[in-house]
C-alpha cells in the first residue's frame, strides 16, 4: 500500500491547534534569533568585502594586520612609491598613489556615551583613486586647510557632523564642508587633509599607502619582493583582500554566537517538538492501529510522522523568517575589533540566510519528531486498536 497521504498530517496539526502553535512559535523564535545574527554578520561582511577594489593595492609595514598598526615615515613613503614600477601613472605622469594616516578618536555620541571614530588623513590623490566610488554632498577639503568630510553614517551618531558645523579633533577645530557617502566603511569615517590631520592628532607618520596598479600586475610576486626590500619593507594586498581580512574576528564571533544561541534555544525547541509529537502519537494510537491493520507498513507510518514533524519545523521556519525580514536594511553600529573603531552598517537578510533558516527549522522538527515517529511505527496493531 502507498504511503499515508499528506492530508492526514495537515488534519492532525489542525485538530491539535494549541500544541502545534506553541511548537511553531518555539521553533520560530529560535530561527528568528539565528537569522538575525546571521543577517548582522552578513551586513558587516558585505560592508567591507563588497566595497573593496582589485585594482587598488594597500601597502603596510610587515607584521601589521590593520592600518592602525602600520607606520611609514614620510621619506620612506616617497622611496616606496618611486621605486615600485608596478604603480600606475596619473594624467600628469606621476605615480597614482596616496599616503594616508589613520587614528581612532574618542567622541561623544548623540544618544549618550562615547565611541571611537576613525579619522583618516588623505592626500588629493585619494579622491582621484576613488573616482566615482565616493559621493560627496558639499565640497572637498582644501589641501592644507582645517576642513573635513564627515561620513554620512556619522551625521546621526555624533554631534557637530553637519555641513557648516565644527568638530574638535584633539584640540583643533575642523569645519565640516561636506558629507561623504560610500558603500563601504568610509561612510563611518571623518576625512581631512593628511598633513593637517597629522599635526592635529600628533601623528608624525603615515599609516598606509594606496595606489592603482598597472593592469596585469602579479600581486603575489610584488608582495614577496617588497617584503624583503632592504630600504622600505612592506606587505601589499589588493584592497578587496585587505577589507575582507578586517571582517574575520567579528564575523567569526557572530558566527560562534549564532551557533551557541541556536544550540541552546534549539534544544528547547526540540523538546517542544518531541512533546507535541508524543502527544500526537498517544492521541492517535487507535488510528495508527487501524492504519497498520489495513495494510500500511511500519515504514509508511514512520515516514508519515517524520513528515508531520518536518511540516512543523517548516512552519516554524516561516514564522522565524517573517519576524526577521523587516530587519533588512535597518542600520546599526558595532566595534570593528581589528581597529577598535565604531562602524555603522545595516542588517542584510539574503536569500541564502533565509534558506539556511528554513533548513535549520526543519532539522529541529526532524530531530524532535524522529523518536515519536519510531514509537508509532513499532506499535502492535492489535494493542493499538484496543486503545481508546
Amino acid at each position: 500500500m502507498t504511503g499515508v497521504p499528506l492530508s492526514y498530517n495537515v488534519r492532525s496539526l489542525m485538530v491539535r491547534r494549541t500544541s502545534t502553535l506553541l511548537t511553531v512559535i518555539g521553533i520560530g523564535a529560535t530561527v528568528a534569533v539565528l537569522t538575525g545574527i546571521l543577517s548582522l554578520r552578513q551586513g558587516f561582511a558585505q560592508l567591507f568585502e563588497a566595497s573593496g577594489r582589485e585594482d587598488i593595492a594597500v601597502f603596510m609595514r610587515p607584521g601589521a594586520t590593520s592600518e592602525g598598526e602600520s607606520a611609514f615615515p614620510r621619506d620612506r613613503v616617497d622611496i616606496l612609491v618611486k621605486s615600485t614600477p608596478e604603480i600606475d601613472e596619473g594624467p600628469d605622469g606621476r605615480p597614482l598613489a596616496s599616503a594616508e594616516t589613520f587614528l581612532a578618536v574618542r567622541m561623544r555620541k548623540l544618544d549618550g556615551g562615547e565611541t571611537n571614530i576613525p579619522i583618516r588623513g588623505v592626500q588629493p590623490a585619494t579622491f582621484v583613486l576613488r573616482g566615482d566610488d565616493l559621493e560627496i554632498e558639499g565640497e572637498r577639503p582644501t589641501p592644507g586647510s582645517d576642513e573635513v568630510l564627515v561620513g554620512r553614517a556619522l551625521t546621526t551618531r555624533v554631534p557637530g557632523a553637519r555641513v557648516g558645523e565644527v568638530i574638535v579633533l584633539n584640540t583643533t577645530p575642523f569645519r565640516v564642508v561636506g558629507i561623504l557617502d560610500h558603500g563601504g566603511p568610509f561612510a563611518s569615517e571623518i576625512w581631512g587633509d593628511a598633513d593637517r590631520m597629522m599635526a592635529a592628532l600628533e601623528r608624525p607618520v603615515f599609516n598606509r599607502v594606496i595606489a592603482r596598479m598597472r593592469p596585469g600586475t602579479d600581486m603575489e610576486a610584488l608582495s614577496k619582493r617588497l617584503e624583503n626590500d632592504k630600504q622600505v619593507p612592506a606587505i601589499v594586498t589588493t584592497e578587496r583582500e585587505y577589507l575582507s581580512g578586517q571582517t574575520a574576528f567579528l564575523s567569526n564571533m557572530l558566527l560562534g554566537l549564532g551557533a551557541i544561541l541556536g544550540m541552546v534555544m534549539g534544544v528547547g525547541a526540540v523538546f517542544a517538538g518531541v512533546n507535541t509529537m508524543l502527544a500526537s502519537v498517544a492521541a492517535r494510537t487507535h488510528e495508527i492501529g487501524v492504519l497498520l491493520s489495513i495494510g500500511f507498513r511500519p515504514l509508511s507510518i514512520f515516514l508519515a510522522f517524520v513528515r508531520e514533524s518536518l511540516l512543523l519545523g517548516f512552519l516554524g521556519g516561516v514564522i522565524g523568517v517573517l519576524i526577521t525580514i523587516p530587519l533588512d536594511g535597518i542600520r546599526t553600529g558595532t566595534t570593528n575589533f581589528q581597529t577598535f573603531t565604531e562602524i555603522a552598517f545595516a542588517f542584510r537578510v539574503t536569500p541564502g540566510i533565509l534558506v539556511t533558516a528554513i533548513l535549520f527549522a526543519m532539522l529541529l522538527g526532524l530531530v524532535g519528531g524522529a523518536w515519536p515517529a519510531w514509537r508509532a511505527a513499532r506499535m502492535d496493531p492489535t494493542e493499538a486498536i484496543r486503545h481508546v
